[in-house]
């Protein structure tokens, strides 16, 4: 019986590598990479890996970093859309550069912004960068996505998508600790499918998805 899938919930999936004692696993259904279990950091490690990110939303290289996904996120907005930025870590850059552009924007972080309130709203657009990989339940959370969106609304997702078998053992994005899903494309588009989104992929790394 194969081990079941934290994205698309089929029991899909298959031995992929073992680095370090660490197993992965690919999906067959979604494509998408999972470290095992016992791999996980516990709540306290993983803590402890994020304050040691230098999120600061006045350095202009993370700036630049971030446009990849705000540039074209904002081009699909409409004047005063209301957002929220899930995930957004102890130094929101991104709801920094959103609001500069003239919308409004929640924040949310179960470590550093843990107000429930804001997830019982919905939003025109809702930003998830740099977090996806780090779930620990993916499928649901992207169904709490889905519901934090208004008919019409914007997801976007920022996080790098595995290419290349060959250099996972090796890939800067493997090797940081707190990094348990990795999304392949068709990963993207599968999600896409299961929820009923349009899905643009506007720039290296990035996808829009669009509740239609």
């Amino acid at each position: 019986m194969k081990a079941r899938c934290p994205v698309c919930e089929v029991p899909a999936l298959v031995p992929f590598q073992t680095i370090n004692n660490t197993r992965y696993r690919r999906c067959d259904n979604c494509e998408a990479t999972v470290m095992d279990e016992s791999g996980w950091l516990d709540e306290h490690e993983e803590k402890a890996v994020y304050d040691l990110h230098d999120n600061n939303p006045q350095d202009d290289g993370y700036r630049r970093f971030l446009s990849k996904l705000t540039k074209p996120l904002l081009e699909r907005l409409g004047p005063g859309a209301r957002g929220l930025d899930f995930g957004c870590g102890p130094g929101p850059a991104l709801a920094a550069m959103v609001r500069e552009a003239g919308m409004d924007m929640a924040l949310f972080d179960p470590f550093f912004y843990p107000q429930a309130s804001v997830l019982e709203r919905q939003y025109d657009f809702v930003t998830c960068t740099e977090v996806v990989e780090h779930l620990h339940r993916p499928a649901e959370v992207f169904r709490q996505l889905d519901r934090l969106l208004a008919p019409g609304g914007w997801l976007g997702v920022m996080t790098c998508f595995q290419t290349d078998d060959e250099r996972f053992a090796n890939w800067h994005y493997r090797r940081d600790p707190t990094h348990i899903v990795f999304y392949r494309r068709a990963t993207m588009e599968w999600l896409a499918d299961a929820h009923g989104w349009a899905l643009h992929i506007p720039a290296k790394d990035v996808a829009l998805f669009q509740k239609v």
